[in-house]
């Protein structure tokens, strides 16, 4: 299973110390760039981002289609993190998107891709 994640996924688990629910449901999660930015090039550092930098289950990749990016952050009006990891998951055929924002869960759903926020990963777990 191929599982992509925006930023909010992250530090919103992080922030309630449940971030090792990621590689236990999933084993290994991909992230964009520009997640990966909003994570660690912030200051004061976001929930999650020493264990981020640390995350052996955590893949950063690249995003090779841009014109999907900027279509995203100038028409629908999305972070480039949201923008990012809606366009990962077309380029790699992702079968699930963790994401947690209302603008870039409706643009994902218009677009086919199944997603999943903070509820839905704790409801998992609890599963």
């Amino acid at each position: 299973m191929i599982v992509i994640s925006d930023t909010s996924a992250i530090t919103n688990l992080a922030s309630i110390n449940k971030l090792a629910l990621l590689p236990l449901l999933y084993q290994q999660v991909i992230i964009p760039e520009a997640v990966y930015r909003e994570l660690v090039d912030i200051e004061p550092p976001v929930p999650g981002s020493a264990e981020v930098q640390a995350a052996s289950w955590l893949e950063v990749k690249l995003i090779t289609n841009r014109e999907v990016v900027e279509r995203l952050q100038t028409e629908v009006r999305l972070d480039p993190g949201e923008s990012e990891a809606i366009a990962l998951v077309l380029e790699l055929g992702a079968d699930l998107l963790l994401i947690d924002e209302r603008r870039g869960r409706a643009e994902a759903d218009r677009l086919g891709i199944k997603i999943t926020g903070l509820l839905g990963i704790l409801v998992e777990a609890k599963r």
